[in-house]
């Protein structure tokens, strides 16, 4: 349970970000059970989100499992390439390279790097490093940005952002690239009501306020734990490993869900509205994963409004009580 003393809410940000996209789902059979006939429903989700005016949009290469390796990157690709000229410069379409023990040195994420710039049919506005090697080959880590810089410096994109990566390790990498009189765009983390400690005294949150890195949130909605109303009937559990979770945390997280109901019926809001405001409401822009047309139009409708003060306390306090978390990610660093 993490230390409430060390989670205390930050002041509400000056301008509270938008939302933003996420791709995870588009080929992932094993947690979200992709199949491509899907894919009519994936566009016309991707048509909708523009619709509504949602215009960032992240990936990676390694979205998609087993023969879809890559599919999440060629669907985006195909539909921003559909777009008419005027609407696709108003994207910004991030993705995510992972440093795989076999990509080394400062030309190691070359061949990835074209390989998604062609499966997005050229259309990537930013470069992310999907997690850091700290853990298991930190001598790997430093050529593999310096590679990425090479990209940002030489004109192939136009910026770079990183993931998963705590305060020590952002600040060691902030510091790599203004060396080269370059900006860290960005840095995604994992950050929900289930997941809070990037908004804690100790968390990255902060570093990214002062160093003026934009913050992103992945799985804001918990994989979807968070968007059920409290009680939710075991018969609508998702299949699969998404089961088991919910049936782990279900139980113990609904105060949590309950202070979120009454908070989504004062907005007459749904409860992902609630969990993607909280995020927001943290300075953080989530990434909302969304598969169909009526996902992109709740998320665009969350982002019509925002929480109140004593709203995003009373969230804080019952998150941070510590009844349940998400699973360490594997993927963090310090």
């Amino acid at each position: 349970m993490a230390d409430p003393a060390a989670i205390l809410p930050d002041p509400p940000p000056s301008v509270v970000p938008g939302v933003g996209v996420g791709t995870w789902a588009w080929g992932n059979q094993f947690l979200w059970g992709y199949d491509p006939a899907q894919d009519d429903t994936l566009a016309a989700c991707f048509h909708r989100a523009v619709d509504l005016g949602l215009t960032f949009f992240d990936t990676a290469d390694s979205y998609g499992t087993g023969r879809y390796g890559g599919r999440s990157e060629s669907l985006l690709g195909d539909f921003v390439a559909a777009l008419p000229p005027a609407r696709r410069q108003r994207l910004t379409v991030a993705t995510k390279l992972a440093p795989f023990p076999w990509r080394l040195g400062r030309r190691g994420f070359d061949a990835a790097f074209e390989a998604s710039l062609g499966r997005l049919r050229g259309h990537l506005d930013r470069v992310q490093l999907h997690w850091s090697t700290a853990r298991y080959a930190p001598w790997q880590e430093g050529p593999l940005l310096e590679g990425l810089a090479d990209l940002v410096a030489e004109g192939r994109v136009g910026s770079l952002g990183i993931s998963n990566l705590g305060p020590r390790r952002l600040r060691r990498v902030h510091d790599q690239l203004a060396r080269r009189g370059l900006r860290l765009a960005s840095l995604q983390v994992q950050l929900s009501l289930l997941a809070p400690d990037a908004i804690g005294a100790h968390g990255v949150a902060s570093v990214c306020r002062e160093l003026g890195i934009e913050l992103l949130a992945y799985s804001p909605l918990a994989l979807g734990l968070l968007a059920q109303p409290p009680g939710e009937s075991r018969a609508a559990l998702p299949a699969g490993p998404r089961g088991l979770l919910f049936r782990r945390l279900g139980p113990r997280i609904q105060p949590l869900l309950q202070t979120m109901e009454r908070i989504a019926r004062a907005h007459e809001a749904p409860m992902a509205a609630v969990a993607i405001n909280w995020c927001r409401a943290h300075g953080a822009l989530p990434l909302v994963g969304m598969r169909r047309p009526d996902q992109a139009e709740a998320a665009a409708a969350a982002a019509a409004w925002c929480l109140a003060e004593e709203e995003r306390q009373d969230l804080d306090r019952v998150a941070l009580r510590g009844e349940a978390r998400m699973p360490a990610n594997p993927f963090q660093s310090a």
